[in-house]
């Protein structure tokens, strides 16, 4: 058993092997926000029995890489574009999907369970503030990077780039929270079995939607923005 990836930073982990993001999501291991911390930290707090964990990381491993790009050697703008594209472009789909599902549940079943009024009065301000991150990153954050290598115009923020990568991650932690929240109130997105079928697709769409924002914060926080600053440092 290789030991050493307990000292590795999990974010890490997967930058170097994207398909080990599954291993994490089975486990519950946070990739993207929690990034920062060493395995063997993150088995701690989760009170996981890490030689499992390493175990089903090696098994992983061993087993044929989906083609996948590797976003640590591609131009910075070519990631910008991808997360613009692939992320953001989901985004602007599922949330306003998830806004008529939440508000269709709580109407339908909101007397027999108030989670779902809570979670009807919660969601508004998780999707209002992603979709202000998602305008901060696109108008002022993701041009500064182009122009820091050389693809878009003279951006004067490029190499002032530390501060609203900042703003960025605390944004990152604020909806990793409330993620938690969402999973809390839904079961961790777990149908019963009595559950409509509409009840079925918000509790689906729900669970899709961490899946993607895990890849999503992941390629920022452990990818995008340590290269950006990286690059601003060495060009200053």
């Amino acid at each position: 058993m290789n030991t050493q990836l307990l000292d590795q930073l999990v974010g890490l982990l997967v930058a170097e092997k994207p398909a080990r993001s599954r291993v994490f999501e089975r486990w519950g291991i946070d990739y993207c926000c929690g990034g920062k911390k060493a395995l063997s930290e993150a088995c701690a707090a989760k009170q996981l029995d890490a030689a499992a964990v390493m175990r089903d990381l090696e098994t992983s491993d061993a087993s044929p890489q989906p083609l996948v790009t590797d976003w640590s050697k591609e131009p910075l703008t070519a990631l910008c574009d991808h997360i613009q594209k692939s992320h953001h472009g989901y985004l602007r789909e599922a949330l306003p999907r998830l806004t008529a599902l939440t508000e269709k549940v709580a109407e339908r079943h909101g007397s027999r369970d108030k989670r779902l009024i809570e979670l009807k009065n919660l969601y508004p301000t998780f999707r209002s503030n992603l979709e202000e991150h998602m305008a901060k990153e696109e108008d002022i954050l993701f041009p500064a990077i182009r122009s820091l290598e050389g693809r878009g115009p003279i951006d004067s923020l490029a190499y002032g780039i530390a501060e609203p990568i900042k703003v960025m991650l605390a944004d990152h932690d604020n909806a990793g929270a409330a993620l938690d929240q969402l999973r809390e109130l839904t079961d961790g997105y777990v149908a019963s079995p009595d559950a409509c079928n509409t009840r079925r697709a918000m509790l689906d769409a729900f669970s899709e939607l961490e899946t993607d924002m895990h890849q999503h914060v992941h390629k920022e926080n452990n990818i995008l923005f340590p290269r950006a600053l990286k690059m601003a440092a060495m060009r200053a």
